[in-house]
């Protein structure tokens, strides 16, 4: 089984790998939830990833999925108007081949953590030069490239495990979604 798993992520590396060296009338490549988990049973909240190539720019999110499991997630365990990581464990990132502009702001190509701010109301959602930290440990306002605010949507059923995807919209346009627990929110970016 193991081994099976471990082909099965070098296949989907040489596949993303291959299809950034394709040209660029190729544009729609999808994957989520790349569970790099030697055993999907053995974390609680499972190292997983969204990714899409739009236009030519290949965007990639790489998160920890926590589950709800009984619990209030925003407003209980995860406080509003505090930042929360977007996931479990390690910061969650995104990393962009190419600028983007969301909410009528660039974001250059390159690695950024992504920071959410929950709230009752309006959410604000970060894009962080530290990419790579513990959670929000070493979280710094200062280091933020772009921040935005979005209104959540409420959702009528429960969804159990945090979930990022990544949608084309258009030739070079796109929509980046989470949603948990009883919470949606989304957005759209351009392909500059």
């Amino acid at each position: 089984m193991r081994k099976l798993m471990y082909i099965a992520i070098i296949m989907l590396i040489v596949s993303c790998q291959s299809n950034k060296e394709k040209d660029a009338s190729t544009d729609s490549h999808n994957h989520t939830e790349l569970n790099t988990e030697t055993n999907a049973g053995a974390s609680k909240s499972p190292h997983t990833a969204a990714m899409a190539t739009i236009g030519d720019a290949h965007i990639h999110i790489d998160y920890s999925s926590p589950r709800v499991r009984n619990r209030i997630i925003f407003g209980g365990l995860l406080a509003y108007d505090e930042v929360w990581q977007g996931g479990a464990h390690m910061a969650t990132w995104v990393e962009t081949t190419k600028d983007i502009t969301i909410s009528n702001q660039l974001l250059p190509k390159g690695k950024y953590g992504f920071f959410l701010i929950p709230s009752k109301g309006e959410w604000t959602v970060i894009f962080n030069k530290n990419w790579n930290q513990h959670g929000k440990d070493d979280y710094n306002p200062d280091e933020d490239v772009l921040r935005f605010k979005i209104n959540p949507e409420m959702t009528e059923d429960t969804k159990e495990e945090l979930e990022y995807k990544i949608l084309k919209t258009d030739d070079r346009e796109g929509k980046i979604s989470l949603e948990w627990e009883r919470v949606k929110i989304d957005f759209l970016f351009v392909v500059n």
